[in-house]
């Protein structure tokens, strides 16, 4: 890419008019101007993070987690079952839509319950073969040209259904991220978990605190505090939701009541019509009455067409905005978040396979990291990607060109507009510094060796979009500035 011929044309440049080596960008400018893709992501993937400030829990999960998690529930007494035709069903008017989605997931209370016409169309999913495994694996990733936003948005979590119920598979989601996130060097998760609409194993609801006590009794395991990752929860609400205002109500109080709630958040499609972030103004402003301390990290911007969303959500109390794609085309909002005390989680890959940017080159991250408005890089729903963070450090450095100071400054910001106390907050960040420096001399003196037998984790969109897939970046021997 351009970037790439531009990093190398400058260090050339500086070091045949003899500009000192620290001028012209020293050891890391050197690095990406002479690596391939696959060490540049080597690089990246053992390189020192902070934290990923915006993932959602449920849309987090690799496919074949899902397919694990799944069929260890086993032991509990519980099943899954997967639609693998469609037949000529009768089926209740309400129902059509669901009876039309292929590779829908029940579990064994809703399979019974099922015409013997409809069972027909559903197999156990412990009995699925290669290939219809793979298939139900394809149908939660956004890998095919010809999805988007309202294959993700109205299919993707519709497919996964009654498996989304279990707060006991939710709960192993949580560990693997946990897990996952160790092995990339990040130190802090604030995952958007969901509280609402779970059931137990034998089919009975559960109340919040009994899911949140769920999760909590799974991060307290010891594989899970190995891991080191510290986690606190995010709540959400479905902006557009008829009873939007109620949910917001109900998990504003939990997030009061509970110090591993750092926030509440507002998610869903922003070109609903319900979706809009002045409903709500009067029911936080009623909020704050009551609660003291309830901070809020809420979705907005993510949208090509220009909008109000930013600027409006910024008066609804939040002080980080997920996305904020859009804040670009409102230049008076952009010039009050400049160096201000408000974070923008910036969402790379999400974005543009979503179809919000066309390409990498039409997003506003470079301007708004370069123009002094705080950034930092999360992954949003990786699971559904099939990407890593990783993946969003590589794609902003090999299109956008960032420096090293910027990379720290991208990780430092992911820990500071944190909703961490302060105390774990200033632990972090000191140890964060630390790491990122010993990091740096290592490979300074060492070169690739001081990476060791570090083996990145390649997932779909790298080697779909890179050519990283079995090594095929090493093997070019180049990056794309001169590919």
């Amino acid at each position: 890419m351009r970037s790439g011929k531009v990093n190398r044309l400058a260090l050339l440049l500086a070091l045949a008019c003899g500009v000192p080596a620290a001028v012209a960008g020293d050891w890391f400018e050197r690095f990406k101007a002479e690596a391939t893709h696959g060490e540049l992501h080597r690089f990246l993937y053992a390189m020192p993070k902070g934290g990923d400030l915006h993932l959602h829990l449920t849309g987090s999960a690799l496919s074949e987690w899902l397919h694990e998690i799944a069929l260890a529930e086993a032991a509990q007494g519980v099943a899954y079952y997967v639609k693998t035709r469609i037949d000529n069903c009768a089926v209740d008017a309400g129902q059509a839509d669901a009876h039309l989605l292929l590779h829908r997931i029940v579990d064994k209370h809703r399979f019974e319950a099922l015409s013997e016409c409809e069972r027909g169309e559903y197999q156990a999913l412990s009995a699925l073969d290669a290939e219809q495994r793979a298939a139900w694996m394809n149908s939660v990733r956004l890998d095919a040209p010809h999805e988007g936003r309202d294959e993700f948005f109205e299919r993707h979590w519709q497919r996964l259904g009654d498996l989304l119920r279990n707060p006991h598979v939710v709960a192993e989601i949580l560990y693997r991220n946990m897990r996952a996130f160790a092995d990339e060097g990040v130190a802090y998760i604030e995952p958007q978990v969901p509280v609402f609409g779970f059931l137990d194993r034998a089919g009975a609801p559960l109340a919040p605190e009994a899911v949140l006590a769920i999760y909590r009794q799974r991060m307290k395991q010891a594989d899970a505090q190995a891991t080191g990752v510290v986690v606190r929860m995010q709540l959400s609400a479905l902006r557009f939701h008829p009873q939007a205002e109620q949910v917001v109500r109900r998990i504003y109080q939990l997030a009061a009541e509970h110090a591993d709630i750092v926030a509440v958040n507002l998610v869903g499609r922003e070109d609903h019509d319900r979706g809009h972030p002045l409903r709500f103004l009067d029911t936080f402003r009623d909020l704050r009455r009551t609660y003291p301390g309830v901070r809020l990290s809420i979705h907005a911007g993510e949208s090509a067409r220009p909008d109000s969303h930013v600027r409006d959500t910024l008066l609804l109390g939040a002080t980080r905005i997920g996305h904020g794609l859009n804040l670009i085309q409102d230049a008076q909002t952009l010039l009050g978040l400049r160096h201000g005390p408000y974070l923008v989680e910036v969402n790379l890959i999400s974005n543009l396979l979503l179809g919000y940017v066309d390409g990498f080159d039409a997003h506003p991250f470079p301007e708004y990291l370069r123009t002094g408005v705080p950034v930092a890089l999360s992954t949003d729903d990786r699971g559904m990607w099939d990407s890593t963070l990783t993946d969003e450090f590589f794609v902003a450095v090999r299109e956008y060109g960032l420096t090293w100071a910027e990379l720290r400054a991208l990780g430092r910001n992911s820990l500071a507009f944190s909703f961490l106390d302060d105390a774990t907050k200033s632990r972090l960040l000191t140890e964060y510094a630390r790491r990122m420096d010993q990091f740096a001399k290592n490979f300074q003196r060492r070169g690739v060796a001081a990476l060791g037998d570090v083996q990145p984790l390649r997932r779909g969109f790298i080697c779909r979009h890179y050519g990283l897939c079995e090594g095929d970046g090493d093997k070019e021997g180049v990056h794309r500035g001169n590919g």
